[in-house]
C-alpha cells in the first residue's frame, strides 16, 4: 500500500510569478520538497511573453521561478534537479549563461532537451525540484 511521504500535498501559488493557465498548480509542496512546473517567460504583470532573444527569455523564466520557489519557502540554493525545454538546441550557450548566473556554486542536476514546440511561443521552458528551507 502507499506510504506516507511526510505531509499532506500543499498547493503553491503567488502572483509574482504568471498564473497556471489550465489544471495545474505553479508548484506543489510535499515532505520537504517542492516541484515546480515549468516556467515559460511570461511577464506576471501582463501575462504576456516577454520581448526579446533567448537571454532575455531564459531571464524572465528564473525570475519566475524565483517567485515560486520563494512563496514555497524554497530559493535557487535548494534547487537539486532542473529540467529545461529549449525551442532550439543553437539557443543553448546564451541559455546557460543566464541560467548558470542562479546557480554560482554546486548547480543542481540538470536535463536539457529540444522541444518541438513550447506554449505560447516561448523558446524555453524550465521547471524545477527544490528542498524547501520553511
Amino acid at each position: 500500500m502507499g506510504q506516507d511521504m511526510g505531509g499532506s500535498k500543499e498547493i503553491v501559488a503567488t502572483a509574482a510569478a504568471p498564473a497556471a493557465i489550465g489544471p495545474y498548480s505553479q508548484a506543489v509542496k510535499i515532505a520537504g520538497l517542492v516541484f515546480t512546473a515549468g516556467q515559460i517567460p511570461l511577464d506576471p504583470a501582463t501575462g504576456k511573453l516577454v520581448e526579446g532573444d533567448i537571454a532575455a527569455q531564459t531571464e524572465r523564466v528564473m525570475r519566475n521561478l524565483e517567485a515560486v520557489l520563494g512563496a514555497a519557502g524554497a530559493g535557487f540554493d535548494g534547487v537539486v534537479k532542473t529540467t529545461c525545454f529549449l525551442a532550439d538546441l543553437d539557443d543553448f550557450a546564451a541559455f546557460n549563461a543566464v541560467y548558470g548566473r542562479y546557480f554560482p556554486e554546486q548547480p543542481p542536476a540538470r536535463s536539457t532537451v529540444q522541444a518541438a514546440r513550447l506554449p505560447a511561443g516561448a523558446r524555453v521552458e524550465v521547471e524545477c525540484i527544490a528542498r524547501c528551507t520553511s
